[in-house]
């Protein structure tokens, strides 16, 4: 959530600074800010609402060179102190005027610290704990910006990404992190900080990824490091290996459209690297290191949060089914304030597609603790949960922009299958033509997936009819059931529809007493071996007035004289269905949201990445 730019060169910061705020829309928010420092000293313009109001606002001053300097930062906010406004928009700055601050997360006890500052003489303009920031590192400020950082960091608590300029010290910007992504971006005779890869692509694909305290000194021409206390440090470069291009809509109408049109690759670049070609296809997951720890695990544990949590719950499943080892999918939410039971033999699988969720990293830390191995799942190559993690896992999704997410999911689900499969095979459950078979139906997913595209128009169809539903259920079974979670979700989010999922076992125990005609039941049905309870459910929503519809695979009629309409998609085995099923979903909630108007790349109140609780 929140963007952040900085910008040091020889070019006019305001127009970069602009650019890579465009680039970071995605990531949610409110209100937008710059500052600008020239010759004409420090100057800051800021806009509540759109982007497009702050350049509304100072493409004048740009034109007519009113707002002029080659070093500046930029923001957008998304409100949690204090709400949206012109006055609580970042940056925000000292009571001199002098620094100017941008922040990413929240500082948890900002209340104390501005009766303090006040207590001081500081006169606070915004309701924001980013202000508090400003005025502290200006009480400890004796002409070295990044000492006043280090002592006022010392009484900083929560988590934050900061960008950091002073009037004074007109040739660097300062960066820090805390559970808070940040990084540098390194061109030619410039240099550049943004919270995310895509605000800086159009100038450089070489980057640094900062550590959590982390300082850095962003000169034009150099970066330097420190530690909290101070001491220097020596980073390694890191290579960005997708372009600016990968981060365009490419002629689809919204990000959203293109990311589930990108699936097909997607899967199978998660896949093929994974895949040893010999005699008889096996797995190569060296990665992740299967060795005597796996042998020895009692039990498998996913942790992870929203859609992510919803690829743990198939995870669990899947386990289950594939490696006879119990498994548990924790919000990670939940997880991080319970007592839980651990042990040092279980393994601990953690899910991320930003690698920068809160919650997330907050229990993968509490579970570090108990000496369990942490395996990461990510589609974020340097993210902190890749860089804490004991190994770490890569979905080779791309860059996914659309706050919605949908390849980052079925990539996700790919990676878990993958480890579910060798994981069986290990433990002697699933001999090597049997694993040769299931691998061979992963190989078909990606060709699947592109024949349920094909096909979208009958989706789209459905849903300019369905579209004004004011209730949508999801609902199915085992694998079915963790689909369904995962399709209200994404329905709610983009389309702002009341939409709830549930096992379908469980249609009797509550639910079915909201069902009547304004109601859309989405049922999905691919587990084989329970076609039969399935169609009973199907038929009990529609005894109420239920509109309904089913998907299934398509070569079977089973639920042809029952549900109103049907989608179906290519056979696969049942527990690898939901790659599949998935997809009509994810369109159905795309479409919905179009019909109504809406943006579905930018979900009110949404934000990409989830970096505060």
């Amino acid at each position: 959530m929140c963007g952040i730019v900085g910008y040091i060169g020889a070019e006019e910061a305001a127009p970069v600074l602009l650019n890579g705020l465009k680039r970071l829309e995605y990531r949610g928010y409110d209100s937008a800010g710059i500052a600008v420092l020239g010759k004409t000293g420090l100057q800051v313009r800021k806009a509540k609402g759109i982007l497009k109001n702050l350049e509304d606002k100072i493409t004048p001053e740009i034109n007519s060179a009113l707002l002029t300097g080659a070093m500046g930062i930029g923001h957008t906010r998304w409100a949690t102190h204090g709400g949206p406004s012109d006055v609580n928009s970042h940056p925000q700055t000292d009571v001199s005027g002098k620094i100017a601050v941008v922040h990413n997360g929240i500082i948890e006890n900002y209340g104390k610290l501005k009766r303090q500052l006040e207590g001081r003489g500081a006169e606070f303009r915004s309701e924001t704990d980013t202000e508090v920031i400003a005025h502290l590192i200006d009480c400890y400020y004796k002409g070295d910006l990044v000492q006043a950082l280090i002592e006022a960091l010392k009484r900083m608590e929560g988590s934050y990404a900061l960008g950091i300029i002073h009037e004074d010290e007109p040739d660097r910007i300062i960066a820090v992190r805390k559970e808070s992504p940040l990084i540098i971006g390194v061109g030619k005779g410039e240099n550049l900080i943004a919270s995310d890869v895509p605000a800086i692509l159009e100038y450089t694909r070489e980057v640094y990824y900062l550590d959590d305290r982390e300082i850095a000194a962003v000169y034009r021409d150099r970066v330097e490091f420190y530690d909290a206390e101070g001491q220097g440090r020596e980073k390694e470069l890191a290579h960005v290996s997708w372009d600016a291009a990968a981060a365009e809509k490419g002629g689809y109408e919204h990000f959203m459209l293109k990311e589930i049109y990108e699936q097909p690759k997607a899967l199978t670049d998660t896949l093929r690297a994974r895949i040893k070609t010999y005699a008889v296809k096996s797995i190569n997951l060296e990665e992740i290191g299967f060795d005597e720890t796996w042998a020895e695990a009692r039990r498998v544990v996913i942790t992870a949060c929203g859609t992510a949590w919803h690829a743990g719950v198939i995870g669990k499943y899947a386990f289950e089914h594939f490696a006879r080892i119990p498994a548990d999918a924790e919000i990670a939410s939940e997880y991080r304030y319970r007592n839980p039971v651990f042990n040092p033999k279980d393994i601990f699988i953690i899910i991320s597609q930003s690698g920068e969720t809160a919650d997330t990293l907050a229990a993968m830390r509490m579970a570090r603790k108990s000496g369990a191995r942490i395996i990461a799942i990510s589609n974020a190559v340097g993210s902190t949960l890749a860089r804490e993690a004991d190994l770490v896992m890569y979905t080779w999704a791309g860059p996914e922009i659309a706050v919605a997410s949908t390849k980052a999911f079925t990539t996700q689900l790919m990676c878990v299958y993958l480890i579910a499969l060798q994981f069986g095979a290990l433990r002697g459950l699933i001999k090597a033509e049997e694993l040769a078979r299931y691998i061979h139906e992963l190989e078909q997913l990606g060709s699947h997936t592109k024949r349920i595209l094909a096909s979208r128009e009958a989706v789209q169809r459905f849903a300019a009819l369905q579209f004004n539903k004011t209730k949508v259920f999801f609902m199915g079974r085992l694998f079915d059931y963790a689909v369904s979670l995962e399709s209200a979700l994404k329905l709610k989010e983009v389309s702002y529809t009341h939409s709830e999922a549930f096992a379908a076992g469980e249609l009797k125990h509550g639910p079915i007493a909201l069902v009547d005609s304004a109601t859309l039941v989405i049922a999905i049905c691919t587990q084989t071996a329970l076609f039969d309870k399935m169609e009973s459910n199907i038929k009990e929503v529609k005894a109420r007035g239920a509109a309904t519809a089913v998907i299934t695979f398509e070569d079977t009629a089973y639920f042809d004289d029952t549900a109103d309409t049907i989608f179906r998609i290519p056979r696969t085995a049942d527990c690898l269905s939901p790659i599949l099923s998935i997809i009509p979903c994810q369109l159905y909630a795309y479409y919905c949201s179009v019909q109504r108007g809406l943006d579905p790349d930018k979900p009110r109140n949404l934000a990409k990445s989830v970096t505060v609780e």
